[in-house]
Order: structure tokens, then C-alpha cells, then sequence
């Protein structure tokens, strides 16, 4: 499932093309993703200015001039190309292309998404705070709510360990698997710590990581391990820097160090991690 710099990255790359535009038509393929379209889904988008492109945990939000606010989540397989060359054309939809967003600035965004996990709908602005797929979100992690006290104070009582805490989006929004395994081992902190035992020093250490290592994934372009394209069609990067994710059996990447990474199942999800590095 695409994670916070994926989604990022995405919506990054949609905003020079599809903020601030109008939307001419929309073509609409099936009558479903994960969910059902919203009734008059592409009566209700023509016409509509797109005044806002944001993210807010692993969803992009487009803030329409009537009040309407596009809802995006690109499930497990979803991901969303802009076709913009006039030499180049928009090519035949294929099979899992269900549905483009036609711009009057000559753009097309095309969402593709194989397993059809994915969700496009529409909401009203003030629903965004309380919305089911929103509410309960916690802080973004890049943003000024999110810091080592609150970090701190949610894991305070937490008897879980800290890997499967990091997951919970009621904590923190958008932190998926991989980039909790690559925070956790930059921060020397074992995945099956209870999270409540971190001292103050580790939870210092393990926000400045959390916050570190997706700003490399985001300026990496997101990590393309299997369905994961920008928006301009290119794959990312950040898997080549991966220092334990999906590297079970290989040699620890830490200097000096001579172990392997190894790899355990956490509430269903693989964990990966060394054994010397994390305590």
C-alpha cells in the first residue's frame, strides 16, 4: 500500500497540473473502486475548479470552488498519471484504467488501479475533520503538531510494542510498514520494545528518524516496489536506500556491524531489523 511519501509525492506532482484548473469532463469507466462512485459523480465534477490539492495522511484532498472537496486514496495497487504532451497524446485506456480527470488546462489524470482498493468520492469541506475515512486521524508527522512530547505522551501507556503502536494512524497519520522498520533501526530501537519503556532519549531520537526518513523518501520520489509510480509515470527511488526493509539474510548496512537483518511478523505485518544495531 502506497505510505505518506508516496501519497506526497503524488500529490506533489498532481498540483502543477490540476490546482487551480477546472475540471472539463470527467470519464468514468466503472460504477465502483473499493466503494461505489458518488451518484452523478461526473455531472458533479464538470465544471469544478480545483482550488486546493493537498494530502492529509495517505489521502489526497482536492477542495472544489462549489464547496466539494474530491476524496483520493489509492488503496493497495491505485496510482494516478498525468498525460500532458500534445506529441505524446493519451494513450488507449487499458483494462484497470478507470477513470480520467479531463483538465481545461490540457491535461489528462488518468487512475489506474489493478485491485480496485482504491476510493474516489466526494465530500463536503466541512465534513473533512469528521468524515469516517478522516476521523480519528492523528498529527501529521512533517507537520508543527507533531513533535517528540506528543510522541511521547502517546505511547506513554502503551504496552504494545512500539512497531505495531507506529502503525496505529490515531498516533501519527501515514506511517506504513515500510518506513516504521527503516525509522525504527535509524533510531537503534528494537521493533518488540513495549512502547511504553522507550526512555526520553529514544523517543527524541526516534521522532527526529521518523520525520528524517520521509523527507528522504519524498525527495527520493516514494519507494516503487511494485505498483508505485509519480504522477509524470517514473518510479521512485528510496527502495535502493532501504537499510533493513525486505532485506532479510542480508548483511546489516551499519558500520562495523556483522550481523544480518532478520525478520519477524508482527499483528500480521513483516518486521525487519537488526539484532546487533536495536536494543
Amino acid at each position: 500500500m502506497p505510505e505518506l511519501p508516496e501519497v506526497e509525492t503524488v500529490t506533489r506532482g498532481l498540483t502543477p497540473v490540476m490546482e487551480g484548473f477546472v475540471v472539463d469532463h470527467v470519464i468514468q469507466r466503472r460504477p465502483n473502486l473499493r466503494f461505489p462512485f458518488p451518484e452523478n459523480f461526473v455531472g458533479r465534477m464538470a465544471g469544478r475548479r480545483i482550488n486546493q490539492l493537498t494530502r492529509r495522511a495517505k489521502y489526497i484532498l482536492g477542495y472544489l470552488d462549489d464547496g466539494q472537496v474530491l476524496l483520493v486514496h489509492l488503496g493497495m495497487s491505485g496510482r494516478m498519471t498525468i498525460f500532458d504532451d500534445p506529441a505524446v497524446g493519451v494513450p488507449a485506456p487499458a483494462k484497470h484504467d478507470h477513470v480520467d480527470f479531463v483538465m481545461q488546462g490540457g491535461a489528462v489524470v488518468r487512475f489506474t488501479d489493478p485491485r480496485r482498493f482504491g476510493v474516489i468520492t466526494l465530500i463536503a469541506t466541512d465534513e473533512v475533520a469528521t468524515h469516517k475515512m478522516l476521523a480519528g486521524i492523528g498529527p501529521e508527522p512533517l507537520g508543527n503538531s507533531f513533535n517528540a512530547a506528543v510522541l511521547a505522551a502517546g505511547i506513554a501507556r502503551r504496552a504494545s510494542p512500539i512497531k505495531t503502536v507506529l502503525l496505529d494512524q490515531r498516533l501519527v497519520a501515514g506511517l506504513g510498514n515500510i518506513y516504521v522498520c527503516e525509522a525504527l533501526f535509524r533510531s537503534g530501537i528494537a521493533p518488540d520494545r513495549l512502547a511504553k519503556d522507550l526512555k526520553q532519549d529514544e523517543i527524541e531520537r526516534l521522532y527526529r528518524e521518523i520525520r528524517l526518513v520521509l523527507e528522504d523518501a519524498i525527495a527520493a520520489g516514494g519507494s516503487s516496489l511494485k505498483d508505485h509510480r509519480q504522477a509524470n509515470g517514473e518510479l521512485g527511488y528510496f527502495q535502493h536506500s532501504f537499510r533493513v526493509y525486505g532485506r532479510e539474510g542480508e548483511s546489516c548496512t551499519a558500520d562495523g556491524c556483522e550481523s544480518v537483518v532478520g525478520r519477524i511478523v508482527q499483528a500480521g505485518r513483516s518486521t525487519f531489523f537488526c539484532p546487533t544495531c536495536q536494543k
